[in-house]
């Protein structure tokens, strides 16, 4: 299985099922009554956060998915049966963004993290639902409400405690292979790592997940050597391991070229944790690591935590795991913290849910009407305009909510239109409504 960190996908929820008018018609029961029973709901699809999972190559081969709709009711007051939710697992660190809008959804951040990206519609009620002293014989029901429908970007993000960036053949790969059990490709070539690995590290008694993010070059942050892609992975990292190959022949530039890039993508990266290793330094003179060591100290400032290693003697690189252990520590619970703050401070709001629900609204255009709001769009999805009595019974809607009231005062006549919906797919006359 290859590793893929974004994809692009159409999710639709089930549709309720049907209501169904019904009557009873047995031997010996004289004027049965209504017995028509209500739709069963649509399926949900659910997306699940998987540590099992660690990529998105499954959805390049099923970009559409879809939950079950809900069956129609039957006679007998019998409920239709409920669509099978669509559980959909999703490596840990997927972002999920509504393509049409652009607006993140949810951030699956850990495992088991779980949400409802789609929701199933609701069962319409058959007429067995609508008795009441006034009307003993109804023969409305109501259709099932349409699952939602989404086209969704996903993208994955690397969860990982150490980032490990550096330009291509800085050692990344081989200092990963030594500290963890991953195996990663290696060789004395630029561009060897084409994907991100991760590996976990163990110091002292204590893990460390490690990525390595493939090289980077000059122009990363926008696009060039797939540097935007491979960046998106830093961005989770508590802290940042910066290897530079210690036989570059200007050292000063190779880290300088790295910091730009990293705070160009997102400036946060910039004041992200960093510590700086120079790589590689197997057979070289002391006064020359010392030499190279300088120069980065020189634009990098005095207080750069600076180490020199040997990925392959292992010089090195236990004091690094160590300084590595201890700022994510600091980071993590910096975070804690942080949200402890956040959480404290929200105030505490509490909304009248059924109020907000039945709130709607009236708009003019010309000498049509449009007429939005959550409850009356859903009475709106759910009648048979096929069906007379369920005409009826929208007018009365209309008529209970003050909706017709509106309209009249807003000198609606009898050749207006009146659309239910900013997308206007269910209308009548306005002298249907009176």
């Amino acid at each position: 299985m290859s590793f893929v960190d974004s994809a692009k996908i159409t999710v639709k929820a089930g549709n309720g099922g049907n209501g169904v008018v019904s009557f009873r018609h047995e031997i010996y029961v004289d004027k049965g009554g209504p017995d028509g029973g209500d739709g069963g709901r649509g399926g949900d699809i659910i997306f699940v956060a998987s540590r099992n999972v660690n990529t998105l190559d499954d959805f390049r081969y099923k970009q559409e998915i879809k939950a079950v709709d809900g069956g129609a009711g039957t006679k007998r007051r019998r409920h239709g049966r409920g669509g099978i939710d669509t559980i959909v697992k999703v490596p840990v660190g997927t972002l999920v963004i509504n393509e049409d809008t652009l607006e993140q959804v949810i951030d699956l951040a850990a495992d088991g993290d779980e949400f409802v990206v789609a929701h199933g519609g609701k069962g319409g009620f058959g007429n067995a639902h609508f008795v009441s002293s006034t009307r003993q014989v109804p023969r409305v029901a109501e259709l099932g409400e349409e699952g939602e429908l989404f086209n969704l970007k996903l993208e994955l993000k690397l969860l990982a405690d150490v980032g490990l960036v550096g330009l291509p053949n800085a050692g990344k790969s081989t200092f990963l292979s030594v500290v963890s059990h991953a195996r990663p490709e290696i060789a004395n070539y630029p561009f060897t790592t084409l994907i991100p690995h991760l590996g976990v590290a163990t110091v002292d008694g204590t893990s460390l997940l490690v990525a390595d993010i493939p090289g980077l070059i000059e122009g990363a942050s926008e696009g060039k050597g797939l540097g935007d892609q491979f960046l998106r992975h830093v961005e989770r990292t508590a802290v940042l391991l910066h290897l530079i190959d210690a036989y570059t022949n200007d050292v000063a530039e190779a880290y300088t070229t790295i910091c730009k890039e990293l705070a160009a993508y997102d400036a946060s990266l910039a004041t992200r944790p960093q510590v700086v290793a120079l790589t590689k330094i197997e057979g070289l003179d002391d006064d020359i690591v010392t030499m190279q060591m300088e120069a980065i100290r020189a634009v990098a400032g005095k207080d750069i935590e600076l180490h020199a290693i040997s990925s392959t003697t292992g010089i090195g690189v236990t004091e690094v795991l160590r300084s590595l252990k201890t700022h994510v520590a600091e980071v993590r619970q910096a975070a804690a913290e942080r949200q402890a703050e956040i959480d404290d401070s929200l105030p505490v709001i509490t909304l009248d849910a059924r109020e907000q629900e039945a709130a709607w609204h009236v708009e003019k255009d010309g000498n049509d009407f449009v007429v939005t709001g959550d409850k009356i769009e859903r009475f709106a999805a759910r009648t048979d305009f096929a069906n007379v009595h369920g005409v009826i019974r929208l007018r009365d809607i209309l008529q209970k909510m003050g909706i017709t009231y509106e309209l009249d005062r807003m000198n609606a006549s009898a050749t207006s239109q009146i659309y239910i919906g900013a997308a206007r797919r269910y209308h009548l006359q306005f002298e249907e409504t009176l």
